[in-house]
């Protein structure tokens, strides 16, 4: 079982900036994927950014240039530097990882940490 732990959400004005930080703790496995996804009120869910096979990063059109994905390897955690933050922003950031164990793709998804930017 993995566990994902995030934090680092909050109330910003406009233009400011926030950290979400995710770990998963567990042992024994490799990661696909790790990354964050949001889902504002009434959309749907939608991927942020995201590290994919190793060291490939992507991001949503709607946030580059102003977040940064990184991550620390062997703590299993990722991080998401959020600056200039606008008010489209708010939304419910879920860390979200791809592991194999065993040959066995898992899914794992973390609690959600609520963003919420004021203008």
């Amino acid at each position: 079982q993995v566990r994902l732990v995030e934090s680092g959400g909050g109330l910003v004005q406009a233009g400011g900036s926030l950290t979400l930080s995710c770990a998963a703790s567990g042992s024994g496995f490799s990661i696909n994927f790790i990354g964050w996804y949001r889902q504002a009120p009434g959309k749907q869910r939608e991927l942020v950014a995201g590290f994919s096979g190793g060291s490939s990063t992507n991001y949503a059109d709607s946030v580059k240039g102003r977040f940064t994905i990184s991550r620390e390897i062997a703590k299993n955690t990722v991080y998401l530097q959020m600056n200039s933050l606008k008010p489209e922003d708010t939304a419910v950031y879920y860390c979200n990882t791809v592991i194999v164990r065993s040959g066995i793709t898992y899914h794992y998804w973390g609690q959600g940490t609520q963003v919420t930017v004021s203008s």
